[in-house]
């Protein structure tokens, strides 16, 4: 199994990225696909998910500024943040316990290496 992120960067307060998480090794097209965040001295926040179905999950944080979805035939999961805040600098990670809602468990057994995200003026 083998996840790898990009589309993270510095951004000013109030602007967007586009998170890109690229597959492979499992059947992605059955499996919850998760995104969480870590900043310097917190804990992990599961930040949003989707089932295989398509219906999705977000943290209080991040609802309605955020948005989750998936590409079963690239086998890849986005997560397209907008209005972003200072608050929302983190190390941000996808991650997937497979057919199983990480974000349900706060834990998963797959993970990428990161992406950084500052937001920043």
């Amino acid at each position: 199994v083998q996840l790898v992120e990009s589309g993270g960067g510095l951004v000013q307060p109030g602007g967007s990225l586009r998170l890109s998480c690229a597959t492979s090794g499992f059947t992605f097209s059955s499996a919850a696909m998760s995104w969480a965040r870590q900043a310097p001295g917190k804990d992990l926040e599961w930040v949003s998910g989707i089932y295989d179905d398509g219906t999705t999950y977000y943290a209080d944080s991040v609802k309605g500024r955020f948005s989750i979805s998936r590409d079963n035939a690239g086998n890849a999961v986005f997560l397209q943040m907008t209005d972003l805040k200072p608050e929302d600098t983190a190390l941000y990670y996808c991650a997937t316990s497979l057919e199983v809602p990480a974000w349900i468990l706060r834990s998963a057994k797959y993970w990428g290496q990161g992406t950084q995200v500052t937001v920043s003026s």
